[in-house]
């Protein structure tokens, strides 16, 4: 999770995302750092988030992140 919250930091250092929940539903990040937050990954991970996946609740939080990276990891 750590490297997703490294990604997330990049991209807005005030935020406190080892807490924040609600990224999406707060406005917190946008589609251009969703598109972003998915090359990321793609390239850390060797993971591709396929467009059924882009739902809020996988982008709300950290947490929510990581566990999608590990489900698609272990596919």
């Amino acid at each position: 999770m750590e490297e997703i919250i490294e990604i997330l930091q990049d991209l807005h250092p005030d935020v406190d995302f080892e807490t924040c929940d609600t990224l999406i539903d707060d406005k917190i990040i946008d589609s251009f750092d969703i598109v972003t937050i998915i090359s990321e990954i793609n390239e850390n991970f060797d993971v591709v988030i396929p467009a059924e996946e882009i739902i809020p609740e996988n982008f709300n939080s950290a947490k929510a992140l990581s566990e999608l990276v590990k489900r698609l990891s272990d596919e």
